[in-house]
């Protein structure tokens, strides 16, 4: 007689299911594990031997032979020890098979018996809703994570004996709470606007950004708040739907990132790699690929400190997930794909000694020391990058200010409205941002006046700008224009936009 259980293994920020077929035989000795297991599912023999020894249940002495179907996937991960744990026992006759049919199964045991969590639980537990099981038994320490997901009993268990007293009908397991409508604004940021004196010009630029989902860079000498400033730069965008709270989640529950998290990310992530970083941690990948650090900013900030310090190879590899807003990570076996929707916000220094600029310090650098420090980010990054921001030092006395500075919560009501109106704008279009337009959209969507186009015609020959800077400026305007309430974009709002091209400027370094 063959026994089975149903789990899952996660792919890409979704999962597949998996069945687990258990047949004992009468000849022969020993577990025998197929189906493409990896090293830690072999290894899965041992941490069930222990815990049953250690539970009071008895390992069959005979030949049992454990099938991990598809036989063709690739199992990866110790997710699948309590599902063949269970398998076991209802071949053996420990537990009632009746509700094997209906349950999802995921867990590490210990070798006490114990139920550990593991990473990934989310998508597979969305797998077994979307495939009709009415119950899911997790370990309790992925209950809150896999509670968001509405249509399904989790059942949260914290041993292997208590799961096996459950299928037998010993013991009621209290289901798991939803926390799908938890509030997002009961989770506030720690970090406000309120907390930065001066930078009106940048500030403002980093609420254009938000509201159109527009990359930004801020050159300025150290000390002058670019940090601090980009640090905040999730308080002031749109709080999460519930889909991209979920989607968020999902993928930092399939890379191990949750941490103290409990149940739906709420809060819009804010990402900060080290200049150190290599191309696979930026954009993921590995032997059994990961997310990287794009992903994992999905929906929220992706923030590069001191730009130019950062690798060739690392920043070029931004170029696509930029531009196409997800990843693709192809093997020879098969292909994962992840998406990025991040804002970059980028920060750098003028110049080698940081003083280029500088309002009161005087730069050591030469003309062409400053364009090869610059020239480290390349042009086809930086045209994808929208605003560039000159930002210089905050003055004492605004420092020593005691006037009222606007607070995020303020920023961030007029970066609904914007997003709001861009909704109403792209609707049933798949297109949520003023950046994401194609050149068809803007043809159909940002019609510039004669006096409009005079003048960024001007600026592009003045300043050099390539085509894809054109069309950069008229998003950036088009979001300035949304801000402002304004159905058309008027030469004011294509004058701000020219503004935010301090990189592209001939006389930049001279």
């Amino acid at each position: 007689m063959v026994i089975r259980t149903h789990t899952g293994t996660v792919a890409g920020i979704g999962a597949v299911e998996v069945v687990v077929e258990v047949s004992i035989t009468g000849s022969g000795l020993g577990l025998f594990l197929v189906g493409l297991p990896d090293n830690a599912v072999r290894e899965s023999e041992q941490r069930i031997r222990s815990a049953f020894e250690n539970s009071g249940y008895r390992m069959t002495a005979r030949k049992c032979v454990v099938n991990l179907a598809p036989a063709d996937l690739r199992k990866e991960g110790s997710g699948f020890d309590l599902p063949i744990a269970v398998a076991i026992l209802a071949a053996t006759d420990q537990i009632v098979a009746e509700r094997l049919k209906d349950s999802f199964f995921v867990g590490e045991l210990s070798l006490d018996g114990a139920i550990r969590g593991v990473r990934g639980v989310l998508p597979v537990v969305a797998e077994a809703q979307r495939m009709g099981f009415s119950r899911v038994y997790v370990p309790c320490e992925n209950a809150d994570e896999a509670a968001v997901v509405e249509g399904i009993e989790v059942l949260p268990v914290a041993t292997l004996r208590e799961v096996a007293s459950s299928l037998n009908g010993e013991v009621e397991i209290a289901p798991a709470q939803s926390t799908m409508l938890q509030s997002v604004e009961a989770q506030p940021y720690a970090d406000d606007f309120a907390d930065v004196k001066g930078q009106s010009h940048a500030k403002r630029a980093l609420e254009i950004a938000a509201a159109g989902g527009h990359n930004v860079i801020m050159i300025g000498p150290p000390g002058s708040g670019k940090t601090m400033l980009a640090r905040r730069m999730p308080s002031i965008m749109p709080p999460m739907s519930t889909e991209e709270a979920l989607e968020t989640t999902k993928i930092h529950s399939v890379a191990g990132k949750l941490g103290a998290v409990k149940g739906l990310m709420c809060q819009r992530p804010f990402r900060a790699p080290h200049h150190l970083a290599s191309p696979m941690a930026l954009i993921g990948g590995g032997n059994s690929p990961q997310p990287g650090e794009v992903s994992l900013a999905h929906n929220g900030v992706l923030f590069l400190d001191e730009m130019p310090e950062f690798g060739h190879s690392v920043l070029e590899v931004l170029r696509q997930p930029m531009e196409d807003k997800h990843i693709t990570i192809s093997r020879v076996r098969y292909t994962v794909d992840y998406p990025s929707n991040f804002t970059l916000v980028a920060s750098m220094n003028p110049c080698p000694c940081g003083y280029y600029n500088h309002p009161t310090k005087e730069c050591s650098c030469s003309a062409a020391a400053v364009h090869r420090y610059v020239g480290r980010i390349s042009g086809p990054l930086m045209d994808r990058i929208d605003l560039h921001v000159e930002i210089t030092p905050v003055s004492r006395e605004e420092l020593a200010s005691e006037q009222a500075v606007e607070s995020s919560a303020a920023v961030r009501e007029r970066v609904t409205r914007a997003r709001e109106r861009q909704a109403e704008r792209f609707r049933g279009t798949g297109i949520y941002t003023n950046t994401m337009m194609t050149s068809a959209m803007l043809r159909e969507f940002c019609p510039l006046s004669a006096e409009a186009r005079r003048l960024l015609d001007m600026a592009m020959e003045r300043l050099q700008l390539s085509a894809r800077a054109y069309d950069r400026i008229i998003k950036v305007a088009r979001t300035i224009a949304d801000l402002a309430g304004e159905k058309d974009i008027s030469p004011l709002h294509i004058s701000e936009a020219i503004i935010y091209r301090t990189l592209d400027r001939e006389s930049w370094g001279r």
